[in-house]
């Protein structure tokens, strides 16, 4: 076997592989309302466990 040829279809492999991976994956319809409210309430969260942790 050809090393040439092997590397070709591998790489052929993953070229197509990665594509239907993206084909299929599922669309998310996010509101950028809904992002900026989940991000405020990590960043809140973030915030409660550093002052517990600092004693404050």
């Amino acid at each position: 076997m050809n090393k040439k040829n092997f590397y070709i279809g591998m790489g052929m492999g993953v070229l197509v592989g990665g594509i239907s991976a993206m084909a299929m994956r599922p669309k998310k319809n996010r509101s950028a309302r809904s992002v900026v409210g989940r991000t405020l309430r990590t960043m809140g969260d973030v915030a409660d466990s550093v002052s517990d942790i600092m004693g404050l």
